[in-house]
């Protein structure tokens, strides 16, 4: 397989989706090709990600890749451990993770959920094994969620019960003073 697509070593591949308030924030690894190409998160058409959100009431109308922008609306964000690389997971060079900066943008923008779109992404950044679901430890008071990747590529593994998990978990939350 071709090697991952470095970026310019100043500028993301795709912008986080981060402000302060947001109630759950999506981390995956890296933007895939498709994504990459398309300057949008999750946008190859065999991701789940997109239809998921939806089908179980992360947010209240379908959206498609390229109107990422808009999940602030409903509280929710996006980053990626890898900013400046995409492509597969297994082709990304070793130093492509950045996991104290995803820990800044998180202190700083304190989500109450940050949830892995996917074990690698989480055992990463967690520095150990995980399974799926809520974690045992918390980022100050940001809740972790681990679930199972949204890639076509990972269709073997796919589950949405803990997506529908997170999901009930999200809409328990008392609502924030700031509306989201």
């Amino acid at each position: 397989m071709p090697a991952a697509l470095p970026a310019n070593p100043r500028r993301p591949i795709l912008p986080d989706v981060l402000r302060p308030g947001l109630t759950l924030v999506f981390c995956g690894t890296a933007p895939s090709r498709a994504s990459a190409a398309a300057g949008a998160y999750y946008a190859n058409p065999g991701n789940y990600f997109w239809r998921t959100l939806a089908a179980t009431g992360l947010i209240p109308e379908p959206l498609a890749a390229g109107e990422f922008r808009r999940l602030p609306e409903f509280g929710i964000g996006l980053t990626d451990l890898a900013k400046r690389h995409s492509g597969n997971d297994d082709e990304l060079p070793a130093d492509a993770f950045d996991v104290p900066a995803l820990k800044r943008r998180i202190a700083r923008h304190a989500p109450r959920l940050l949830a892995f779109t996917s074990k690698n992404a989480a055992q990463a950044a967690l520095g150990h094994g995980v399974d799926y679901g809520a974690q045992p430890e918390a980022w100050g008071r940001t809740q972790l969620w681990v679930l199972p990747s949204p890639s076509g590529q990972a269709r073997r593994f796919w589950d949405a019960t803990p997506w529908r998990a997170l999901t009930l978990a999200m809409h328990a939350l008392p609502a924030s003073s700031n509306g989201t």
